[in-house]
Order: C-alpha cells, then structure tokens, then sequence
C-alpha cells in the first residue's frame, strides 16, 4: 500500500484517502483574459498539461482525511512521492527536491 505524507495532517495515511487534482501551479486567467481567449486557447488551457515522466509538481485532495488540499512532487516513472507542501507554497526548487530524497 503507498503512504501519503499529509502536510496539514502532519502524518502519512494510505493512499485511499487521497484523490489526485492535476497539475500543481496552473494559473488561471483572470477574467479579461478569459474573456479575451479564443475556444481553442481556452480548451487548450483547461485540459492540455504537462505529463512529465519523472519528477512532477501534483495536487492533491485528502478527501478522506482533512478535506484539504496539498501539493506534492512525485515521481511518476517509480510512483515515489519525494515530497508534499502546503497550498500557497512555493513550487520547491531543484535543491530542495533533491535534499528531500534523501
């Protein structure tokens, strides 16, 4: 079974009560801007992201715990999570991921 670091919940809980929500880090438009996109630019930024294979900033809902949304990076060739982080934090830098993996 994997174990889910929750950030808030300070503890690692089992992966059942955690649900994935997509890419970390995606800013969305403000209203001029949506309302200045064309359909295929607006398509294109609700469904097209990133699918790196390796390290990659996720979001993640413990759905079953806290109710509360957390960021995490993972590893999606191993399905390792190296670390998680708060809502609001910045995305850790490549010093930062490499210190958590050991």
């Amino acid at each position: 079974m994997l174990l889910i670091h929750c950030p808030y919940c300070k503890e690692k809980r089992p992966e059942i009560e955690f649900a994935y929500a997509g890419e970390a880090h995606i800013v969305r438009p403000d209203a001029i801007a949506q309302s200045e996109m064309t359909d295929e630019e607006w398509s294109k930024f609700m469904f097209i992201r990133n699918n790196f294979r390796g390290e990659h900033a996720e979001r993640w809902w413990h759905n079953a715990g806290c109710n509360m949304f957390f960021n995490a990076i993972r590893n999606t060739k191993t399905d390792k999570f190296v670390m998680t982080y708060k809502m609001g934090e910045n995305r850790p830098t490549k010093t930062q991921i490499e210190a958590a993996k050991k």
